[in-house]
């Protein structure tokens, strides 16, 4: 029997502001996701996507329950220990891309060497940056690319250290529907190719192994 990549038992998590006052973000959330798995996470704005999303980036601590991702328990490490594990084991890719401006593509797919050396890191990065698209655009700054060559450049940083995990949130959501399309083929051929991805996204009508829906901090019956 196979460990899945996410494991969460009883997962809760609120939020406390003089403004807003007590928010419950998430409501005991047990959810397992194996590598080979392109998933989906859908709901309305404000449910808590995105809070499960940091979480298991450990990039968030929850208030109660268990969370174990690539096998690991997050809540057992320290914050060099999360951060280190970050670079090893997940892959993020944001909305807004999150490219440092002053470095050219190649340096910015090759930036998470920063925090984890790579062995042939150059030509790992060059072959990523083939396969999608952008060989011929290694030396530009990310202001002089289109939102979905940001994307493609994003995604390709996320994927150097072929992480067990890949975490995605709103990943379409600033393409037009061409980009959009050939981001979300990326992110099923590396499910399919056995890692792990669990995509958070407003849009209709995906095509994914598994959908899940989330509702005012509940995750939903399958």
């Amino acid at each position: 029997m196979t460990t899945p990549v996410i494991d969460l038992v009883d997962i809760s998590k609120t939020y406390h502001s003089r403004r807003s006052g007590t928010v419950e973000a998430l409501k005991n959330i047990t959810l397992q996701v194996d590598s080979g798995s392109f998933t989906v996470l859908q709901g309305p704005s404000g449910c808590g996507k995105t809070t499960l999303l940091l979480i298991i980036g450990a990039l968030l601590a929850a208030d109660r329950g268990r969370i174990h991702v690539a096998g690991q328990d997050l809540q057992a490490l320290d914050a060099e220990g999360r951060a280190r594990f970050r670079a090893q084991h997940i892959g993020f890719v944001f909305q807004q891309f999150h490219l440092i401006p002053y470095l050219d593509v190649l340096d910015n797919v090759l930036a998470p060497c920063l925090a984890l050396p790579l062995d042939a890191a150059r030509t790992r990065a060059l072959e990523l940056l083939e396969r999608f698209g952008m060989g011929g655009r290694q030396g530009h700054l990310p202001d002089e690319l289109s939102s979905g060559e940001r994307q493609r450049v994003a995604l390709a940083r996320a994927l150097l250290h072929r992480p067990a995990l890949v975490l995605a949130d709103e990943p379409t959501g600033n393409l037009d529907e061409d980009s959009a399309t050939l981001v979300l083929d990326h992110l099923r051929h590396y499910a399919a190719a056995g890692g792990a991805v669990l995509m958070v996204t407003h849009r209709c009508g995906v095509t994914a192994d598994r959908i899940l829906h989330l509702q005012a901090g509940i995750l939903q019956p399958e």
